[in-house]
C-alpha cells in the first residue's frame, strides 16, 4: 500500500474525521486550523480559520452540510462545509475535547475540559442542519463528570439510546441519551482512555489505552468481548467494515520521540483479527506517535495522523481484501 501523504499542518495531529459518503476527509492538529481534502487522491479543498488555540476534535454532519469543531480557545466553532464560513460559535469556561453528532445530525455531544476549577462535563446542543438557521448556545442537557474522574472521549449509541464515554481512570460508563442519568460504570483499563470508536451499526465500540491494550465491548451492556495487547502505549483504535479487523496506533511517549528512532519507537499501525486477537501485520510511515486512526465509511481505506505532523491516507489493495486468516497457521508453536 503506497500512501498519499499530506502535510497540511505544522503542529501534530490531534483527530481525523470522514464524512459519512468518505468522500471527505477533515483533519485537526494543534496548530488552529483545519483542513478538508478529498480522500481518494489528497487534494486540499480548503480549511476553516478562526480558532485562536490548539484544534483538538471535529465532526460533520450525516449530510455534510455542518461543521463542529471544539478548541482550546474554549470554543467550538459551527461551519458551513462548503464555503468554509463560521456559522456559530459557542463560549464555554474550559477548552473543547470532544464534539460528536448524533445519528441523525441534529444533535451535538460536547465534552468540556477539567480546568481551572471548573468540573469537566458532557454538554448537548440542538443544532439545526440549515447553513442559514440560527442556532443555539444554551446546552438541553449537562452531565456533570464524576469526582477526580474526567471524561476523556465519548459518542452516542445506535438510535441516540446511549451516550458512552470513557474516563481518566479507564473505566467506561454509560447514560441515559435523554436523561443523563448514570446507567452503568465498568472498570475496563488500567490507565486512561484515550481513544473510543464504534463500529458501523454501534452496537460494539473499542477502546484503547496508555496501558497497551485494547478492548471491544457491548454498547448495550458494556461487556468486555475482545482484548487486543500491544507492546507498547496505544493512542487511537478503529473497527474496519467488510474485514473483520481492527487498527491500532500509538508509540513511545511524544516527549521522548526526539531521542527514539521509528523502529525503536514503534510507531507502526497495527492491525489485528477482530475475532482471534491475532496481530496479523504492521505498516510502518510516522515518524512519531500515531494520534489517531481513522478508517473510510465504505472499508477501503484508512488514514492515519500523527505527532510527526503528517496524515497518511491508505487505500486497501486487492491483496487485503482475498486475504483469508488462518488461525491455527498464524499462531505461534506452543513451547515445549
Amino acid at each position: 500500500m503506497r500512501p498519499i501523504l499530506l502535510k497540511g499542518h505544522e503542529r501534530p495531529l490531534t483527530q481525523l474525521r470522514y464524512n459519512k459518503e468518505g468522500d471527505l476527509l477533515f483533519s485537526t492538529a494543534r496548530d488552529k486550523i483545519v483542513n478538508v481534502y478529498y480522500s481518494h487522491n489528497g487534494e486540499r479543498l480548503g480549511t476553516y480559520e478562526g480558532h485562536q488555540g490548539a484544534l483538538w476534535t471535529v465532526d460533520v454532519d450525516p449530510t455534510s452540510t455542518i461543521l463542529a469543531t471544539g478548541a482550546a480557545d474554549n470554543t467550538i466553532k459551527l461551519w458551513d462545509v462548503h464555503t468554509g464560513r463560521c456559522l456559530h460559535t459557542i463560549d464555554f469556561k474550559t477548552s473543547v475535547k470532544v464534539v460528536q453528532f448524533n445519528e441523525d445530525g441534529n444533535t451535538l455531544l460536547a465534552i468540556t475540559e477539567h480546568q481551572m476549577g471548573h468540573i469537566g462535563s458532557i454538554q448537548i446542543f440542538p443544532v439545526t442542519i440549515d447553513v442559514n438557521a440560527v442556532q443555539v448556545s444554551e446546552p438541553i442537557l449537562q452531565i456533570q463528570a464524576p469526582e477526580n474522574n474526567k471524561f476523556t472521549k465519548a459518542g452516542w449509541t445506535y438510535l441516540n439510546k446511549y451516550i458512552i464515554t470513557g474516563h481518566l481512570d479507564g473505566s467506561v460508563s454509560q447514560y441515559d441519551a435523554k436523561s443523563g442519568e448514570l446507567i452503568k460504570n465498568v472498570p475496563v483499563h488500567e490507565k486512561d482512555i484515550t481513544d473510543l470508536q464504534f463500529s458501523q451499526d454501534k452496537t460494539y465500540f473499542i477502546t484503547s489505552s496508555k496501558d497497551k491494550t485494547a478492548r471491544i465491548l457491548d454498547t448495550k451492556n458494556l461487556k468486555i468481548m475482545k482484548t487486543f495487547t500491544s507492546d507498547t502505549p496505544l493512542n487511537t483504535g478503529a473497527i474496519t467494515p467488510i474485514k473483520d479487523f481492527v487498527i491500532l496506533g500509538g508509540g513511545q511517549d511524544a516527549k521522548d520521540v526526539t531521542t527514539t528512532g521509528s523502529r525503536q519507537g514503534k510507531f507502526e499501525a497495527r492491525f489485528y483479527h477482530k475475532i482471534f486477537e491475532d496481530e496479523i501485520g504492521r505498516l510502518k510511515g510516522h515518524f512519531g506517535p500515531i494520534n489517531f486512526i481513522a478508517v473510510h465509511p465504505k472499508g477501503t481505506g484508512f488514514a492515519s495522523g500523527g505527532e510527526d505532523g503528517y496524515v497518511r491516507v491508505h487505500h486497501f489493495e486487492k491483496p487485503y481484501f482475498d486475504f483469508l486468516y488462518d488461525a491455527e497457521r498464524m499462531r505461534p508453536e506452543p513451547v515445549r
